[in-house]
């Protein structure tokens, strides 16, 4: 169904418009093997059934992955998964969603290696009367089965660390935000991780070395870390609803059967000064900002209620819903799931590619004209983008423009991600430039070489400066 003439291509090789499949009820869809991704924190089970008619049985074929310790970029690391051919793909390494900062880098004379897997592969069946939905709540069921033995006893490799190799982390994790609380509030639902000794946020990046990955308590910020290979390691985590990313400097030195306990760890959240106004979640995520429907043409019905940003053309839906006036949000009028738009993209004139520029318009009823003020930026993905900020127009008075350099890798845009590697921006801005009543501040994506640069939004926030009110 993939080649000509059953299909015809679409902007990327690997996106097509089934014109006429073999199956009928898909023609018109679009089949795009980046729409079928997984984080790998999500990833522990995936594969096929075969339901053609006329068969004794019902065969399903599933990829398990019983842990996800030795893959590359941590738990929200994005790859492929399964698709049309039909295709099964277990990736240990991958640039997908990420760049070339993922790409391990081996030096002259380095000695290294990395036990992958084991990958377990799953076979069932039932009749052909069967309903074969059941095959696939029977491998969700092998797959919770097979991560229950991890570590396996079987691996006669020395490089795989038995049960008994293995030692274990505990602690609680609490988040300092005076501005929310005066007093240290529990890490709910925390991501909490142990990667190879780095800097904040390298886990994202890491490639190799091996990663263990847990949730926190949802209500006391608890964790435990299991099944941990001998090794010396940094603790990470982020906070879903919390800005930010925490390391705790002091390295973990993992041994054979040993129990670490690392008892109080607190996080001091990024904040200068109260929140004047926010914009969406910070949970390293666009898909709570407002995803639209697809192009009628690109539709793939299996993402029409969920998921919708993995949709096919949306980076070309925005120029169709603005087709000459960008974006304007209004502080207290819009809201971040119907008015401001998920990735911030080029718009296609005739031949041409633009930039595009929205704004941000806001109230303030004081303004402190010596303070400082803060606007901070969380992205979930950049791809060789460049971004200005204006406030109010002042593009002769210092400090009134300010941007970043060319960043990003990864192509999440096109590879239809609601996120990619995250990106956090701050921006002092002095009090000379605001005034009371309304202000603006124009954002920018200044590079328009591709319909594919661009940025995600996960969150932004404009705080009023220290000790203000």
């Amino acid at each position: 169904d993939r080649d000509a003439p059953r299909s015809s291509p679409l902007a990327y090789k690997e996106a097509v418009l089934l014109v006429d499949p073999a199956e009928p009820q898909f023609k018109g869809e679009v089949d795009d093997k980046y729409q079928y991704t997984l984080d790998t924190k999500d990833n522990r089970v995936h594969g096929w059934v075969s339901t053609s008619s006329g068969q004794p049985s019902h065969v399903g074929f599933w990829v398990v992955t019983p842990s996800s310790e030795f893959k590359s970029g941590g738990p929200l690391k994005r790859d492929l998964t399964s698709h049309v051919g039909p295709t099964c793909i277990s990736m240990f390494h991958g640039r997908h969603y990420v760049g070339d900062d993922i790409v391990a880098r081996i030096g002259d004379g380095e000695q290294w290696k990395k036990v992958m897997g084991p990958v377990f592969v799953y076979l069932n069946s039932n009749s052909e009367k069967g309903d074969p939905r059941a095959l696939w709540e029977d491998a969700k069921a092998a797959a919770q089965a097979e991560a229950k033995k991890w570590p396996y006893s079987f691996p006669e490799s020395p490089d795989f660390n038995k049960a008994g190799e293995r030692g274990s982390v505990t602690g609680r994790l609490l988040v300092r935000d005076r501005y929310v609380s005066r007093e240290n509030m529990p890490a709910r639902a925390a991501y909490v991780g142990l990667a190879a000794p780095g800097q904040l946020g390298s886990w994202a990046t890491e490639s190799k070395g091996y990663q263990f990955w847990t949730t926190a308590s949802n209500t006391s910020g608890k964790f435990t870390i299991d099944n941990v290979r001998a090794g010396e390691y940094n603790l990470y985590a982020w906070v879903p609803g919390v800005l930010g990313d925490y390391m705790n400097t002091t390295r973990v030195t993992v041994t054979p059967g040993g129990a670490i306990n690392l008892g109080d760890l607190v996080y001091e959240a990024p904040r200068s000064g109260p929140t004047l106004w926010e914009i969406g979640v910070p949970d390293r995520s666009a898909k709570e900002m407002f995803v639209p429907d697809p192009d009628p043409k690109y539709l793939n019905k299996l993402f029409q209620n969920k998921d919708m940003y993995r949709q096919y053309g949306l980076w070309e839906r925005y120029a169709q819903l603005y087709p000459t006036d960008d974006l304007v949000y209004t502080v207290g009028e819009s809201h971040h799931s119907k008015d401001w738009y998920f990735a911030h993209v080029t718009r296609k004139v005739g031949d041409d590619i633009v930039p595009t520029t929205r704004q941000i318009r806001f109230n303030l009823d004081r303004v402190l004209p010596g303070g400082t003020y803060t606007l901070r930026v969380a992205l979930a993905a950049a791809h060789a983008a460049r971004l200005q900020f204006q406030v109010n127009g002042a593009t002769r008075r210092v400090g009134g423009v300010f941007g970043t350099p060319a960043f990003g890798d990864g192509n999440a845009i096109a590879r239809h991600g609601d996120h990619g590697t995250q990106w956090s921006l701050e921006f002092p801005i002095s009090g000379r430039l605001l005034r009371e009543g309304d202000n603006t501040i124009h954002i920018t994506q200044t590079r328009a070489n591709s319909i594919f640069l661009g940025v995600m939004y996960d969150y932004i926030r404009f705080e009023g400066p220290p000790g203000s009110s």
